[in-house]
């Protein structure tokens, strides 16, 4: 029984981190129609500013974690009028955007591995409050108990935003329909970068929590990146609410598939996952 409750707590905090990543991507996504694969890359971003200005220069935890969250969505928003933007003027394809997307996550987390080598580092401190405690017959640390509650804090948030808001129509507008939206008077080029800035937030404040519970890394990105997509797709990509329930159900069977077999096939049981959405039900989870 407390192989189970612990099993059932692992698949709950990898949901939780996996679903940051998928909230950010389909956001994106849901405005784009492109896989922005430069979004893995800013969870590495986020987590490293905040190794910066907490750990390097001793700045608060809270306040650098809130600037490491600015600072990836910052890197997002400047990705996309660098790089995105101009592409979208010339009406590039999004096969075009996907190879773009890769080229600056490869150059994004070249810089990091220059700026701070690829050895591993950890964020966690006595402050943070690692400490494990007992919960429904499983262990679980004080910021595992942080990345469960500020995942669906988010997802709360975001709808909340998306819903009530001028800003969030006009977000929905444009995915609906980018031409419709900008006949009718919505400058879709500042909100779709408005929306690059809040979901590669996202992705930085994913980041800083993974660094917490795991540490950090420059390639650290691609990892999350990959289970932030595959939630994505078998929630119901560019659904907010399906990525998240994807996300959930993709850090469940990821622990239960390793039940019985080695940890190492952790990647293996998360691809097989997909394969069975992408031929049974390809819309995902939720449609978009």
């Amino acid at each position: 029984m407390e192989i189970l409750s612990q099993l059932i707590l692992n698949g709950v905090i990898a949901g939780a981190l996996y679903a940051l990543m998928a909230l950010g991507f389909n956001l994106i996504y849901g405005v784009t129609r492109f896989f922005n694969l430069a979004h893995g890359v800013l969870a590495a971003i986020g987590g490293y500013a905040f190794f910066t200005l907490s750990k390097t220069l001793g700045l608060n935890i809270y306040l650098g974690a809130a600037i490491g969250v600015a600072v990836a969505g910052l890197a997002g928003y400047g990705f996309d009028r660098l790089v995105y933007s101009t592409l979208r003027k010339r009406k590039a394809s999004n096969l075009v955007l996907l190879v773009a997307s890769l080229g600056v996550f490869t150059t994004a987390q070249a810089a990091l591995s220059i700026l701070f080598t690829s050895n591993f580092q950890t964020l966690s401190s006595g402050e943070a409050g690692g400490s494990a405690l007992s919960l429904f017959g499983g262990v679980v640390t004080r910021t595992q108990l942080v990345i469960i509650f500020s995942s669906i804090a988010s997802m709360l948030g975001l709808a909340a935003l998306l819903k009530g808001t001028m800003f969030g129509k006009a977000v929905r507008a444009i995915s609906d329909d980018e031409e419709v939206a900008r006949m009718v008077g919505i400058n879709t080029g500042r909100v779709t970068g408005y929306v690059f800035f809040i979901g590669s937030a996202i992705a930085g404040f994913a980041g800083i929590l993974a660094g917490f519970d795991t540490g950090i890394q420059p390639t650290m990105g691609m990892g999350l990146l990959l289970k932030g997509v595959i939630a994505s797709i078998i929630g119901g990509v560019g659904n907010i609410y399906g990525g998240v329930l994807g996300a959930f159900l993709l850090g469940l069977v990821e622990n239960f598939g390793i039940w019985k077999i080695p940890g190492e096939w952790k990647d293996a049981v998360s691809f097989v996952l997909l394969i069975v959405f992408l031929i049974f039900r390809p819309q995902g989870i939720m449609k978009r």
